[in-house]
């Protein structure tokens, strides 16, 4: 109650409002167990990983997706310069298309992990903070566009609609693309769709750049170590890249950007390696994740390829 009236106060919000709404919150026991760090030493597997997304029903729910919205991709690919393929593969990877958006009241799970976030987590005062955030940022834009703040549903960290954005993701990247007046991310496929291009332009998408080149090592000359070190931030020029034994080939020698190597485990196999360019690190601020932004890519280029041309 008391971060509820210092939210009215400071949001310039009704306090017997803002009291009511938060007094309504359930605290969701089975949100703060999902929340609970992975075991150490679980391996990650990127086959494993890619083969949930890159799969039959999620390829022909993409399909029908782009058939259906196939002019409004058109015209958010020539305002943001973001690749259709790309927008198809986020939401495929979110939602399923729509399918999965969430069944948790997003007051209860932005209330649960506002002020139960598991203690044991090594991020617990930081994730406390920003679900604060996020809750507050959810009140202040029910109140602003006059929804009942106890209807939405989401996920277990409280993202919303088709693309699952957060509430702070909403208020600075959501946009009105088919011109209703309103921003509707739940059932305008217009909506995701602008909202989504919107949010990779912001973060620096640039036109025309791949997001990744294939690499392989000349071991004799291989600095590995050196080359992970930056993790997924491209921080090599072509010249340094090579010069510490990654190999390129074709369009990747002459990439005016910079370069990271980025590891995908695949548990005891040998692992995957790319060069992800500045446009990798983009998809990844949407969920910061190679394997995810790996599985976003190759969801929509492989939707891309199943398209009839015109």
């Amino acid at each position: 109650m008391a971060f509820a009236t210092d939210l009215a106060v400071r949001r310039n919000l009704d306090p017997a409002w803002v009291r009511q709404q938060i007094g309504q919150a359930q605290r969701m026991p089975n949100i703060i167990r999902l929340m609970q760090p992975a075991p150490t030493g679980t391996p990650k597997n990127w086959a494993a990983y890619r083969a949930r997304f890159i799969e039959p029903i999620r390829l022909r729910a993409g399909q029908r997706f782009w058939e259906d919205n196939r002019e409004t991709l058109a015209r958010a690919e020539l305002e943001y310069g973001v690749p259709a393929s790309l927008i198809v593969g986020v939401i495929g990877v979110e939602t399923l298309y729509g399918q999965h958006t969430g069944n948790h009241r997003v007051i209860d799970a932005l209330s649960t992990l506002a002020f139960d976030f598991p203690a044991s987590h090594p991020r617990a005062s930081a994730r406390t903070e920003f679900f604060k955030s996020e809750l507050e940022q959810f009140l202040s834009l029910s109140e602003r566009t006059g929804t009942d703040p106890l209807s939405p549903r989401g996920s277990y960290a409280g993202a919303m609609g088709w693309p699952q954005f957060m509430p702070s993701s909403w208020v600075k990247y959501a946009i009105d693309f088919d011109g209703d007046g309103k921003v509707d991310l739940f059932d305008s496929q217009a909506d995701v769709i602008g909202s989504v291009a919107n949010y990779f332009k912001a973060f620096g998408w640039q036109t025309g750049m791949p997001t990744h080149y294939p690499v392989s090592f000349d071991t004799t000359k291989l600095q590995l170590d050196t080359l992970l070190a930056p993790d997924i931030l491209p921080s090599f020029s072509v010249e340094s890249f090579t010069a510490k034994g990654a190999v390129l080939d074709g369009p990747a020698l002459q990439h005016p950007g910079k370069l990271a190597l980025v590891l995908l485990e695949n548990a005891g196999a040998a692992p995957t390696y790319v060069a992800g360019t500045e446009n990798f690190y983009v998809v990844t601020r949407y969920n910061w994740s190679s394997y995810y932004a790996l599985a976003v890519i190759e969801l929509g280029e492989a939707v891309r390829s199943l398209m009839p041309a015109r």
